[in-house]
């Protein structure tokens, strides 16, 4: 009997496995997934390898296509990353060229042409000044060409290309560009330096000597010389006698003149052991200003000197020299 039932026990376990227990060589049990140590194993990375999108892991190489395009390895993903290589094809711009314009409106001609500012320039127009191709043109906004003849006046205009220059004037020269009384000028100083017409911005006495700008923009002087805008100026002075300290501090807070109240922007002493040598700050373009400041106290003016005006100085040029200015600085000059 024994030896019966240890023959059935053998030819029962040697009979055909099903599918379950060849899967997971136990019979009668059904598995659903992975365990947590089989899963624990399976994720396990060598120390220092990381599974990201940038990263392969360490079971894992990348596939490398011989076409134009880079495969990266699968990281958890169904799709691979892919990174194309290939050239543009297409050189074509997405945008359209603006088409060659070589008119401009009436008013900004004239301003090119160093006549006036272009809101001076509509008054001119509309009074009937100017003349294009012959034709009297009183109507705002007209367009004109290059190649068109204005006339301003009975002259013919020429726009030019936007010049600004800076002479440090000496003294002796008048700040005009024509003197009746056959006077040295101070075009004289600068009348090689370009083929524009340009004309000096503002004025400096005869016996003022400093920084002076010259242009062919009319836009620019108009702004630089009106009193609104408010133009920064400054001058070294030397007096014929000390500056007393009480008409220093009147001076600061304001006197009135012939032609009405003035006061500075800011005034000391440029030499405290000194006190003939003062600086004055002051924006105001009227005639002879700040002489006359010194005159209401019955000072006289000596030297006066123009170091500064509208960011300029004359740092690097001799007297009666000139330079060109930068770009940064004529973007300063617009930005004042």
């Amino acid at each position: 009997m024994q030896k019966k039932e240890n023959n059935k026990r053998a030819s029962f376990s040697k009979g055909p496995k099903s599918a379950e227990q060849r899967n997971t060589g136990r019979p009668g049990k059904k598995t659903y997934g992975k365990s947590a140590s089989e899963k624990r194993d399976s994720e396990r990375v060598p120390s220092g390898k990381r599974v990201g999108k940038s990263r392969v892991s360490a079971n894992e190489k990348p596939e490398r296509n011989s076409g134009t395009t880079k495969s990266f390895a699968k990281t958890g993903t169904d799709k691979p990353l892919k990174k194309s290589f290939a050239p543009r094809t297409n050189t074509t711009p997405s945008f359209k060229p603006r088409k060659n314009d070589d008119t401009l409106r009436l008013n900004r001609y004239l301003s090119n042409s160093g006549v006036c500012s272009r809101r001076e320039a509509d008054k001119y127009i509309e009074t009937g000044c100017v003349t294009v191709n012959g034709k009297i043109v009183t109507e705002l906004g007209t367009k004109v060409s290059i190649s068109d003849e204005v006339k301003f006046s009975g002259q013919i205009l020429n726009p030019q290309q936007k010049v600004y220059l800076l002479l440090n004037k000496p003294k002796g020269y008048v700040t005009t560009t024509d003197d009746p009384q056959q006077r040295k000028t101070v075009m004289d100083l600068v009348q090689n330096a370009c083929k524009e017409r340009i004309y000096p911005v503002g004025r400096l006495d005869l016996n003022t000597s400093g920084v002076l700008l010259f242009t062919n923009d009319g836009d620019m002087s108009k702004k630089l010389t009106h009193p609104s805008h408010n133009i920064k100026k400054i001058y070294h002075v030397v007096l014929d006698k000390p500056l007393t300290k009480n008409h220093l501090l009147e001076i600061a807070r304001g006197i009135d003149l012939d032609d009405g109240r003035i006061a500075a922007d800011a005034i000391d002493y440029a030499d405290e052991e000194n006190k003939r040598e003062i600086g004055i700050e002051i924006h105001s373009g009227r005639n002879r200003i700040v002489r006359r400041i010194f005159e209401h106290y019955g000072y006289n003016v000596e030297k006066l000197d123009r170091v500064f005006f509208a960011g300029l100085t004359k740092k690097n040029v001799p007297r009666g020299k000139w330079r060109f200015l930068t770009q940064i600085e004529i973007n300063q000059l617009k930005m004042a």
